[in-house]
């Protein structure tokens, strides 16, 4: 399947896109809400609610805004690469789990998107009023798996 007929399907099928789609398909994150389906051997993620992915939507773009030296980028507006868009989303979820249980140890994996973010916003009180610059250090921090070296053949 070329990618523009598998876009269009996607589109078509996926009414409701889930915003952390890249951390869910690498495994770096899970969400209650979240449903997998498959195109041509390709996978997407649904979002279960609409009140969510408007919250997960407001919460990246508040995180791309606040972490544009994090991540080495000027406009706000352009697509990220998807190395950049990872360690947005997976280093921002991190940094915000982290701010809720700061003596717990770091993890690797986030459980439960819809619960990070629902008590982010019953602890400090709206998604404006997050603890940054924790988050920002985690987001630096992020590096997804190193680059694959290629194999000699002989």
């Amino acid at each position: 399947m070329d990618n523009d007929a598998f876009r269009s399907t996607y589109r078509a099928i996926n009414e409701r896109f889930c915003p952390y789609e890249k951390s869910i398909l690498t495994n770096h994150c899970a969400c209650s809400l979240a449903r997998r389906f498959c195109i041509a051997e390709r996978e997407g993620v649904q979002c279960g609610s609409g009140a969510a992915q408007s919250r997960c939507l407001e919460l990246l773009e508040r995180l791309r805004r606040e972490a544009r030296f994090a991540l080495k980028t000027v406009g706000a507006d352009a697509a990220l690469p998807h190395t950049k868009a990872l360690r947005l989303q997976v280093g921002g979820l991190r940094g915000i789990q982290s701010a809720l249980m700061p003596d717990a140890p770091a993890t690797t994996r986030v459980e439960d998107i819809r619960t990070i973010i629902e008590q982010a916003i019953a602890r400090f009180g709206s998604l404006d009023a997050l603890p940054f610059e924790g988050i920002m250090q985690q987001i630096a921090a992020f590096r997804g798996r190193g680059r694959r070296r290629e194999r000699r053949r002989s």
